[in-house]
């Protein structure tokens, strides 16, 4: 990657009149803002479908190809004639400052049904859509089948279906194809609007010179298209049911680690097939990213494997992941890989290893540089690699200037002062965490924008481990003043980012 910057940002976040960001005109503004700021990267969160179930989380959704339909832009749907100008004029009152989830769904998917029944005749003769769906037939045939069943069955997890339906008979649901053939086409065209959208504003922001990293987790949900479709390979009982869930063993913030839930790969099965889904997962997310942030990296060298029976994640046990033949597979199908290992927590020498030899940078988050001995302190910039990426934070950290004022502790704030050589008002907290990522040795050096703009906690997106206010933050019209745009053009030229 080239030595470059830029700004940690979710699609959802962006200003817009309809209740959350979207892949409209100020996505477009957001792109000019980076350019004039003379920033080489964005950053973003996972772009699929989210779900109430899960609380509109970015990394748990219902597949891992389509694209998340509350970003479709009604205002592009106008300017291209899908829906009508004065249909715009037709919004609830929405929050400027936070996304209110259960709204936005209730308002776009109306807007979106509707605008459907409107254009069916003009998506017989659009060859453009025609060619979306034969492109995309290996997820999205099945991925409209899901949705609608779903539906179907008030909600249930495909396990509890009708046996005919969970185990997939052919006949049935061929038969079930052609009597849901409308629902399945207003899904079709939900979907092949998204990743218009997204796929013109890419080509905008790679024009101005800016790269988009994208985001995924290396595992997907149980209840999900993909686990549905593919049984055979995840570690499922006769019910379709998880023999073993996917966690992570007690560590430092957790005496009984983490128990996600997401249902195990076989990998041996998935070998088998020449890792199939994998390459296409990965041909698919590649055609919509430059780069590529895969969650969780550890889990290919080796991953806690945790029996579905048990509700605690410290009863699990470690297991080999797929290491260098998974790679090395990729590598017949791919010219090259533009991954970025997240790399962050317990991180055994197999996993350092395939790294190094893949040669996919890893993370270096700033928020975890001042504790203990910062001499040693892998995250602390005298110790890095160029081929790696710095962050101030992530999306589930705290903004700097939250850290600082709610979670440093004393020695953190102290060995800050030591490594800057000076102290800091709370308010200078995050441009020096900022100016340190930028002139550090790091390639890329990524800050969420809240950073950016000073904020304090109440700017944070996510807190793991809970389900309540994540995910809502947004940026308010305005805010990206020419005073902002000067002060990070300055800072970039100053660090040999530009």
């Amino acid at each position: 990657m080239q030595r470059g910057s830029g700004p940690l940002l979710h699609i959802t976040s962006l200003p817009s009149a309809f209740g959350i960001g979207d892949l409209g005109p100020e996505a477009y503004k957001f792109v000019d803002f980076l350019h004039e700021a003379k920033q080489r990267y964005w950053q973003i969160l996972p772009l699929n479908l989210t779900d109430a179930i899960n609380h509109h989380s970015p990394y748990s959704c219902l597949s891992a190809f389509a694209g998340n339909i509350l970003l479709i832009s009604p205002e592009i749907l106008a300017q291209q004639g899908w829906i009508t100008r004065n249909e715009l004029k037709q919004i609830p009152p929405f929050s400027k400052h936070r996304v209110h989830y259960e709204r936005v769904v209730s308002f776009k998917q109306n807007l979106l049904n509707k605008a459907y029944q409107g254009v069916q005749e003009r998506l017989t003769k659009d060859s453009d859509f025609h060619r979306f769906c034969e492109q995309n037939k290996f997820w999205l045939d099945d991925f409209t089948c899901f949705v609608v069943l779903k539906n179907r069955f008030g909600g249930e997890a495909f396990s509890h279906w009708p046996k005919v339906f969970r185990d997939r008979e052919h006949q049935v649901l061929q038969n079930f194809r052609k009597e849901s053939a409308d629902a399945i086409g207003a899904i079709q065209w939900q979907q092949y609007m998204f990743f218009s959208q997204w796929l013109s504003l890419k080509r905008y922001a790679n024009d101005k010179g800016i790269h988009i990293i994208g985001d995924i987790p290396i595992y997907v949900n149980h209840d999900s298209s993909d686990v549905w479709v593919n049984s055979k390979l995840f570690r499922l009982d006769e019910n379709k049911e998880p023999e073993f869930v996917a966690g992570v063993p007690p560590d430092y913030f957790s005496e009984t680690g983490q128990r996600w839930g997401n249902p195990i790969y076989d990998w041996e099965e998935m070998k088998r097939t020449g890792y199939a889904w994998w390459i296409e997962r990965l041909r698919h997310n590649l055609a919509l990213y430059d780069y590529l942030r895969i969650d969780h990296f550890r889990g290919f060298a080796g991953f806690w494997q945790i029996p579905a029976a048990e509700k605690l994640a410290l009863y699990g046990e470690w297991q080999e992941g797929p290491g260098e033949d998974f790679f090395d597979t990729l590598l017949k199908h791919f010219q090259q890989l533009p991954i970025i290992a997240e790399d962050l927590g317990i991180i055994t020498p197999d996993v350092t290893a395939l790294m190094k030899r893949y040669q996919f940078p890893g993370m270096k988050v700033l928020l975890f540089a001042f504790g203990d001995d910062i001499k040693t302190n892998p995250y602390i910039p005298d110790n890095y690699q160029k081929n790696c990426v710095v962050y101030t934070g992530t999306h589930d950290n705290n903004t700097a200037k939250g850290w600082f004022t709610k979670e440093a502790s004393l020695k953190e704030k102290d060995n800050l002062f030591k490594y800057l050589k000076r102290n800091l008002m709370i308010s200078e907290v995050p441009r020096a965490l900022i100016e340190l990522a930028m002139h550090s040795k790091a390639n890329v050096a990524i800050f969420p924008l809240q950073d950016i703009l000073g904020f304090g906690k109440l700017g944070r997106m996510n807190t793991p481990g809970t389900v309540e206010g994540n995910w809502q933050w947004r940026l308010l019209p305005k805010l990206l003043k020419s005073s902002v745009v000067k002060q990070l053009r300055e800072l970039t030229e100053a660090s040999a980012r530009a």
